[in-house]
């Protein structure tokens, strides 16, 4: 066999992955200089895995030029590198048979067999192979070589296996199924649970940087430890001390005589790194980093970062932080407090995580003030590793966490952020604030999708909306919705009914429930009824009930039991204003064991400037949150309902559409990039709309008045004329657009209008559009703006001049299902022109609907799409029809490698 000598440079595709135990290795193609590196791997492999690989025992010099052995195309190679020397622990490889097959092998270092090394190789290998127009991949396989075989059979790739002779002939298309993907999605689940589980149920930690001198930050992370008695090993780390708060301390991690899982740094920001390297050549698992001075200090704690970010990849360490205020897991098992707060909090179903560690100690004092009990607290600092994805990923497994509360500033990776909490949130709810809403300027915008999008974080209250995130303006309401949501069931509903012993404070309530989209329903003459035998002859029993202010605590037990009983609300509000006549305490008791009786029922109480939220709660019931006011209790309220009604409904499907042409699309496409367009001309934005079945309406291209009037002559009806300028976003603001031209006289005046506006603006008027006049409807602005961090995001609302001020628009990260579509419409306050206002010819909403899926069909299969203008989408009795449409393209950047974790 000869060998090519592979290219000098091998792609820049390194990435770093974890494992299912939670660490992390590199993964990167295989370069010429790694000769001497795979010689090693492969003298230190045992025979049962030579033999398993290569039939046999080949010659070490023929495997290592075989392994090398690549041009990134063809014959395409990976290696996994582990350790500061990145030491080869496994080597995977494709080499193509014929025009469409490849076969693939894989090798792993025998202590590195079972974390699912292979399995990630696979994937990228896939990715890489379809790059290179391989769409099949094959294998052959000793029978008794059953990892491979469960490799293989479990990669979620449609496997087909034959025996043929002695070897097992394996095939699979090199595409990724939803199942692979879902298998892929499940690993890193696996790999983010056991390594958040090392930060929170550390079975031994160290504190590097403890320091016998109170009120640093590593004797107060010391002092918390041993003070909230936590249930594993603490050791102190101090270069000049023997013992520090009575308990012996070591110069270095290296002299812990026990395996330390958890090392805390409390170290300053230029010592990190020395520190970071001992904790990983004595095997720590997790490093938390206390210290600041690093991304949030300039360019040399940027530098610092990616130096202790470096290092824990080559070691195999997660990280979090750095600038972070510490950690804590209040289960009784565990009970660690590894932050400079003040008192432990006390145990509960609530786990929390917070971007900022200043705000995070203040978040930890005002849950104890509402009453909410944590689960488990990480302050983030930086993110530079472990992120709210992985806690995310971790407390949907913890049987300890009913609820999620998340502080953020930034996303790393939102699209997975929105996968992950759209899966999390079917079963637990998740309530997050959002730092930064207000927009600090607005980003140049070359389409009005784009407008629409500069003006405020849009983007996230899209992305909350489809994950089922339910987004708190404050901190005051994210723990009112939270103190709700971890006592009380979640509302199937909107249907509400409020309970009071005073009829202002219930009108009040009963305002503040419409303007938040409660519905105070009127109640039946059954439940009427059965209330006239329990209250006054004057009480009111309209909803709300105002049961007058001689109301007792049974007065309201019974009510709300009646109330429970119907079936006709999804949640009872209470409110009690303390008059002489009855206890507040008396009444809150009450009110507890209705909600004991009651568990299918959501209850929140009001106590108006009396001692009610002081009485603990009985009974087996979630107790029941009390709040100060009416309108606080009613938007937390209805946060949940709207959470409620969004878990209740089918997640919806990614459709494809039919007849969709991707293969032309995206030939359109690079002829385009090539020719060096970035604006698509009319006719190649005609012809990529036409593959993925959105209606353009028919225009003509001309250059002259002439060529415009002899156009019009061939269409039957009134016609439209418009300029065509280039990088001219709104052709009406300068009077380049006239409509209802009905004779060739008309157009050749109006042509010359248009001309003489175009001059005068300065503009250079490349020739005319040609159109027949759009059927009567509503018209709207359906488009396609490419975030940088959300990838490309749909926007739709009213079209118009007035489309950015009125501001009535929807938006959705694609990909959109049919239930993303089918809410993006009844969003819009201008819904109801769509669906018959006043007596109007309603429109048709199903095709306006195909239109949006169409759409984000085609940006999602094509990324070159950067911004993307349907203005406007004429919506009409029968069917839909895009009048004008704009398209700009971007060479798009490399796809993230599967599996990659956070550069």
């Amino acid at each position: 066999m000869s060998f090519v000598p592979a290219p000098e440079d091998a792609p820049d595709r390194a990435v770093d992955v974890a494992l299912r135990d939670g660490s992390t290795l590199r993964v990167r193609p295989v370069a010429p200089g790694d000769a001497p590196a795979m010689r090693v791997f492969f003298e230190t492999l045992s025979l049962e895995s030579m033999g398993l690989r290569f039939f046999g025992a080949p010659s070490v010099d023929w495997i290592t030029k075989w392994a090398v052995d690549v041009d990134y195309a063809d014959r395409y190679a990976l290696v996994a590198t582990r350790g500061s020397e990145q030491a080869i622990v496994g080597h995977g490889a494709y080499i193509r048979i014929d025009a469409e097959r490849a076969e693939v092998a894989f090798v792993v270092a025998d202590q590195w067999q079972g974390y699912g090394i292979a399995t990630i190789m696979l994937g990228q290998l896939a990715a890489a192979a379809q790059e290179h127009a391989i769409s099949v991949f094959s294998a052959e396989v000793l029978p008794r070589n059953h990892r491979m075989i469960d490799v293989f059979r479990n990669s979620g790739f449609p496997v087909e296996l034959h025996i043929r002779g002695d070897v097992i002939d394996v095939e699979f298309p090199t595409s990724l199924s939803d199942e692979a993907l879902g298998r892929f999605e499940q690993r890193e689940r696996t790999a983010a649970v056991a390594a958040v589980r090392s930060f929170l149920q550390p079975s031994c930690v160290a504190v590097i940087g403890a320091s016998r001198r109170r009120g640093t930050a590593g004797s107060e992370l010391l002092h918390n430890l041993l003070g909230a008695g936590f249930t594993g090993a603490v050791y102190p780390v101090n270069h000049h001390a023997s013992s520090v708060a009575g308990v012996r301390a070591y110069r270095s991690i290296a002299e812990v005589p026990e395996q330390v899982e958890l090392a805390l740094v409390a170290v300053s920001a230029p010592g990190v790194a020395d520190v970071a390297r001992e904790c990983g050549a004595a095997g720590v698992r997790a490093l938390g980093v206390l210290s600041a001075g690093f991304a949030d200090a300039g360019p040399e704690g940027a530098r610092r970062q990616r130096e202790l970010l470096a290092i824990c990849r080559e070691t195999g360490m997660r990280l979090v932080g750095p600038d972070c205020l510490g950690l804590l897991n209040a289960a009784p098992d565990v009970r660690l407090h590894a932050t400079f707060a003040g008192a432990m909090p006390q145990s509960g179903n609530v786990g929390f995580l917070s971007q900022s560690g200043a705000l995070g100690i203040a978040m930890l004092e005002l849950a104890g003030r509402h009453g909410l009990g944590l689960s488990s607290f990480i302050s983030v600092g930086n993110k530079a590793d472990i992120s709210g994805n992985d806690l995310l990923q971790y407390w949907e497994e913890d049987p300890g966490t009913d609820v999620m509360l998340l502080y953020l500033e930034s996303f790393g990776n939102p699209r997975r952020f929105a996968r992950i909490a759209r899966r999390v949130g079917r079963a637990k709810p998740i309530v997050a604030v959002k730092g930064g809403r207000s927009a600090a300027g607005a980003r140049a915008t070359s389409s009005h999708t784009g407008a629409l999008l500069s003006s405020s974080d849009v983007t996230v209250d899209a992305l909350f909306a489809q994950a089922g995130v339910i987004r708190a303006d404050t901190i005051h309401e994210l723990f009112d919705v939270a103190a709700l949501l971890c006592a009380q069931p979640v509302p199937d509903g909107g249907r509400v009914a409020i309970v009071s012993n005073a009829g202002g404070p219930a009108t009040l309530c009963a305002d503040a429930c419409r303007t938040d989209g409660l519905d105070v329903v009127e109640l039946a003459a059954d439940v009427r009824r059965r209330l006239r035998g329990l209250l006054p002859a004057d009480a009111s029993l309209a909803n709300p009930i105002d049961m007058l202010a001689t109301a007792s605590g049974e007065d309201y037990r019974r009510t709300i039991e009646v109330l429970a009983r119907s079936g006709a609300v999804d949640a009872i509000l209470t409110i009690n204003v303390p008059p002489l006549l009855s206890d507040a305490g008396d009444v809150a008791r009450e009110i507890q064991e209705a909600a004991n009786s009651a568990p299918h029922i959501t209850l929140a109480s009001v106590f108006m400037g009396s001692d009610g939220a002081a009485v603990e709660p009985s009974g087996e019931g979630g107790r029941v949150p009390r709040f100060g006011f009416p309108e606080d209790a009613v938007r937390a309220l209805a946060h949940a309902a709207r959470y409620g009604s969004w878990r209740g409904r089918a997640p919806g499907s990614v459709l494809e559409p039919n007849g969709a042409r991707p293969d032309e699309a995206a030939a359109i496409i690079a002829r385009s990039l090539g020719a060096g367009e970035q604006w698509l001309g009319p006719a190649a934005v005609a012809a990529l709309l036409d593959c993925y079945g959105l209606p353009l309406l028919a225009a003509h291209v001309v250059r002259s008045a002439g060529e415009a009037a002899e156009a019009a002559a061939s269409l039957a009806g009134p016609v439209a004329l418009k300029a065509l300028v280039g990088g001219l976003l709104h052709r009406s603001d300068v009077g380049a657009v006239r409509l209802g031209l009905h004779s060739g006289a008309e157009v050749r005046r109006a042509a010359s209008e248009i001309r003489a506006a175009v001059s005068a603006s300065g503009h250079r008027l490349d020739g005319f559009v040609v159109q027949p006049m759009a059927p009567t409807g509503v018209e709207l602005l359906v488009g396609v703006a490419h975030d940088a961090s959300f990838g490309p995001v749909i926007v739709c609302g009213p079209a118009g001049a007035t489309a950015e001020l009125m501001g009535d628009a929807a938006a959705r990260i694609t990909p959109l299902t049919d239930t993303d579509a089918r809410e993006m419409l009844r969003t819009l306050r201008t819904f109801p022109l769509l669906s018959g206002y006043r007596g109007s010819t309603p429109c048709d909403i199903e095709a306006i609907e195909d239109v949006l899926l169409r759409l984000s069909a085609l940006v999602e299969a094509h990324s070159e799409v950067a911004e993307l203008d349907l203005d406007p989408l004429v919506a009409a009795q029968h069917g839909a029809v895009v009048v004008d449409a704009r398209v700009r393209l971007e060479a798009p950047p490399p796809p993230r490698p599967l599996s990659a974790l956070r550069a």
